[in-house]
C-alpha cells in the first residue's frame, strides 16, 4: 500500500522542512515516512476524514521498515564479524590470490581489521580478504616441541 501524497500538489505547501527528510541515499528513511504521515493528517480534507484502518495500515507499515532496517543492520554487522572470523582463520594458512594477470600465493602472516574489508598480511604484501582465491595448510607443519620455520615469502607464477 503506498501513501496518498495527491493532495501536496494544491495551492497549499506542507512544511518545508519535510521536504528535505531522505536518506543519504536519495531513498525515504523512517523520518521522512512519519512526516509524511503527518502532514497527510494535516492536511486531509475534513469533510471525508482518513479511514481508521488506513490509518492503521500506514503505521504497521512504518512499523515494518523500522524492523526490516534493523534487521538489516543486524545482518550487516553478523556479515563483517564472519569476515573478521574468516581472516583471523587464515593466519598460518597458505592463500593464492590474483593480482592482475599475476596469480601469487603465500602463507598469511598477520590480518588487519582497518579497513572495511579485513586484508591479510602475505610477505610484505597486503591482500584483501575478498581477494583470495585458495586456502591449503601450510605445507610444512612444525613437528611438535620444535621451532616453528619463518614464514615463506609470496610465490608468483604467470
Amino acid at each position: 500500500m503506498s501513501i496518498d501524497v495527491s493532495y501536496l500538489t494544491g495551492p497549499r505547501t506542507p512544511d518545508p522542512s519535510a521536504a528535505g527528510a531522505t536518506a543519504s541515499n536519495g531513498e525515504l528513511d523512517k523520518q521522512a515516512f512519519l512526516e509524511l504521515l503527518v502532514t497527510q493528517l494535516r492536511y486531509q480534507d475534513p469533510s471525508s476524514p482518513m479511514d481508521a484502518s488506513a490509518l492503521m495500515a500506514q503505521t504497521t507499515q512504518l512499523t515494518t521498515m523500522e524492523r526490516l532496517v534493523e534487521l538489516s543492520d543486524t545482518q550487516r554487522e553478523a556479515f563483517a564479524l564472519q569476515m573478521r572470523q574468516t581472516a583471523a582463520g587464515l593466519v598460518g594458512q597458505d592463500v593464492t590470490w590474483t593480482e592482475g594477470d599475476v596469480t601469487r600465493s603465500g602463507r598469511v602472516e598477520s590480518v588487519s581489521y582497518a579497513g572495511t574489508v579485513p586484508t591479510v598480511r602475505v610477505g610484505d604484501v597486503d591482500v584483501p580478504l575478498d581477494a583470495v582465491s585458495a586456502v591449503t595448510a601450510p605445507t610444512a607443519p612444525a613437528a611438535p616441541g620444535t621451532p616453528a620455520a619463518p614464514p615463506a615469502a609470496p610465490t608468483t607464477s604467470a
